[in-house]
């Protein structure tokens, strides 16, 4: 069996990082939460731009993304940062992470002496709260307790030939062996839905798989835009891909060839073991977001082209197909599998070379991307604010 050192949570849940989360509720509470995170060791956060003047399912889901990314594993506690009147309101946040057991503690800018006050009372909860984590000690954990994000950026052909079958093959030596992998933008893979919805376990998930693609493309109608005029995007196009079809065809290999379990909405967390798609936006940092709400420990982004990205909470392996995007940003690609378009290595070869990467930094192995400091964060958003 497979196995990682990883941290047990009391309530049974594994992390592989160890994160106090200070957690702003709104745009108004960003910078007292980034200040309270750079003041303590031990300290992430995320960089919450909405969270008020939204209205109905856009607001919902808002609150829902900032609860689910402070319910995933990685986070250890939390301390929740508002301004106290926004939408996203402080107290209800507060109370839904208490109510999971894990600890958790609430400052409002408003209501604890301005941004001085908010900013002292903040930076004393997270040093209480990143002491008693800098007790816990890693523990072995089957990699059936381990999920899985998946994610592509700055596509070009070596993509669908190289790094996007690469990961197809760590993600299904995780499903295969009782863990959860997910697949990300529902737009990539626009005109290859009918190869995808046909690896469903039941009916009901291969049709919904069919409806996500429908529901994007009308959406962007709706709008009096047709999507497939924005993909692929020049940058793809530059790299060698010319139709969205092509592109999505490369897309899906990141999937393998798993049977997928079922469809979660936007930060939705996955309710059984699996393959799961996620309907979430072509934009990078938006789709790994939803992930990491939806309790994806780390992430493996393939990228042609190449892409700093990281994530504030999860770990982000970035892997390249392409031996000069990786001799460009050595400093930022993780891990070269250019030798499967030499002909000197097989996907196969390469996707054991990623899974053995994706369990050392499972274990404690930083990334490229979180010792650059790399925390991208933002949530979809469906609706205009008012």
């Amino acid at each position: 069996m497979m196995k990682f050192m990883g941290y047990r949570r009391p309530n049974g849940q594994i992390g592989i990082r160890n994160y106090v989360l200070v957690l702003a509720t709104s745009v108004c509470s960003n910078q007292v939460a980034r200040e309270i995170a750079e003041k303590v060791q031990g300290c992430t956060y995320i960089n919450n731009t909405f969270g008020c003047c939204q209205i109905g399912s856009d607001a919902r889901l808002t609150t829902k993304t900032v609860i689910n990314t402070a319910l995933n594993g990685n986070v250890g506690a939390v301390v929740v940062v508002g301004l106290g009147c926004e939408g996203t309101e402080p107290t209800y946040v507060y109370d839904e992470i208490k109510k999971t057991g894990k600890p958790v503690e609430m400052v409002t800018i408003q209501g604890d002496g301005g941004t001085l006050g908010a900013l002292a009372k903040g930076a004393e909860y997270a040093r209480e709260f990143a002491q008693q984590l800098s007790l816990q000690v890693r523990e072995e954990c089957d990699i059936s307790e381990l999920i899985l994000g998946m994610e592509c950026g700055g596509s070009d052909t070596t993509s669908g030939l190289a790094s996007n079958p690469t990961l197809g093959e760590a993600s299904d030596a995780i499903v295969n062996n009782g863990g959860t992998s997910m697949l990300s933008e529902t737009t990539e893979f626009i005109g290859a839905e009918h190869v995808v919805a046909r690896r469903a376990i039941t009916p009901e998930a291969s049709e919904a798989i069919l409806k996500l693609v429908r529901d994007c493309e009308a959406r962007a109608m709706a709008l009096g835009e047709d999507i497939r005029g924005g993909q692929p995007t020049p940058g793809n196009i530059e790299g060698g891909l010319t139709t969205i079809e092509e592109k999505s065809l490369g897309c899906i290999h990141k999937s393998g060839h798993a049977p997928i379990t079922g469809v979660l909405n936007y930060a939705d967390m996955p309710t059984q073991k699996g393959l799961y798609i996620m309907d979430s936006p072509g934009q990078d940092v938006e789709s790994m977001t939803g992930m990491a709400a939806g309790g994806a420990h780390i992430m493996v982004f393939t990228t042609g082209r190449g892409s700093p990205t990281g994530n504030a909470i999860a770990p982000v392996i970035k892997i390249t197909g392409n031996k000069q995007t990786y001799n460009k940003m050595p400093g930022n690609i993780d891990l070269d599998v250019s030798a499967i378009i030499d002909g000197e290595k097989s996907i196969q070869d390469m996707g054991q070379v990623l899974l053995k990467e994706i369990l050392t930094v499972a274990s404690g192995k930083h990334t490229k991307a979180e010792t650059l400091g790399h925390k991208e964060f933002c949530i979809y958003k469906t609706a205009p604010t008012f």
